[in-house]
């Protein structure tokens, strides 16, 4: 055999044995799809409620359900209709497709829960609330209400509210709740889940100046002035509770209890 022909078998054999030993790429699994149901207070025409769709529409895998109540509902807590309820095809402003109940934010929430859509949800997202929901006034939100009303059920819910403005800054919102949204949905999806106890609660200012400071994690306030406009330039760090985080420009979650 000449020289060429035996460097030839050798480069050969080297590519053979290269090839035996690699190892083919495995495409990394896809995440479950996770299914939300978005609701509010403000009525299913509201624009808070179409930018929180919009949102979460963008996630990859997450499928968009939408039940809310065809008319304003602000400030009924967890009020419920005894009785069947009314219900119509519908749409918000972005034309997505939804159901309208002549009901309570609550109502919403247990028409969907007891069969009103296809399939049980992860996760039940109530807002984006045109106005803060801080804790002295956590008892007369509906949008807090219908989150509460999902976890006594046994689903994780999160409300979502927006500081007043002119107008309010949906988009502020929007971030936090995606943020968190993608922070938890390993959690939301995981089939033996430990069931939910508390609702997350979180405000967002709208700024006039500066921009949204972090989000952080602080308990509920049992008093203060909501009404007070964000100071999104504070310097102020570790607040404690809700209605101060808020008043000094973070966006704030809190745990507020389901019963």
């Amino acid at each position: 055999m000449s020289s060429r022909s035996r460097r030839a078998g050798s480069v050969l054999a080297v590519v053979v044995i290269a090839g035996a030993l690699a190892t083919p790429a495995t495409a990394a699994p896809k995440p479950p799809v996770l299914r939300v149901l978005v609701t509010n207070d403000d009525g299913i025409a509201a624009p808070g409620i179409d930018a929180l769709v919009q949102g979460l529409r963008k996630l990859d895998r997450v499928q968009v359900t939408v039940v809310a109540p065809a008319t304003n509902q602000s400030g009924t807590s967890d009020m419920t209709t005894p009785g069947p309820l009314t219900t119509t095809p519908a749409t918000i402003t972005s034309g997505y497709k939804a159901i309208a109940v002549q009901g309570f934010p609550s109502d919403t929430v247990n028409f969907a829960l007891d069969g009103g859509i296809a399939k049980k949800p992860h996760l039940v997202a109530s807002g984006i609330n045109q106005g803060q929901n801080l804790g002295p006034v956590v008892n007369v939100s509906g949008t807090v209400g219908a989150a509460r009303t999902a976890v006594r059920r046994g689903v994780p819910a999160v409300a979502i509210s927006q500081g007043l403005g002119e107008p309010p800054n949906y988009a502020a919102g929007v971030r936090e709740a995606v943020k968190w949204v993608k922070q938890h949905r390993k959690a939301l999806t995981k089939k033996d889940a430990t069931p939910p106890t508390d609702v997350a609660n979180i405000n967002v200012p709208t700024c006039t100046t500066g921009k949204v400071r972090d989000l952080v994690e602080v308990p509920s306030a049992t008093s203060g002035d909501i009404g007070l406009a964000s100071n999104c330039a504070s310097t102020l760090t570790n607040p404690p509770d809700d209605v101060v985080a808020f008043q000094n420009g973070y966006a704030a979650l809190s745990e507020v209890p389901s019963g």
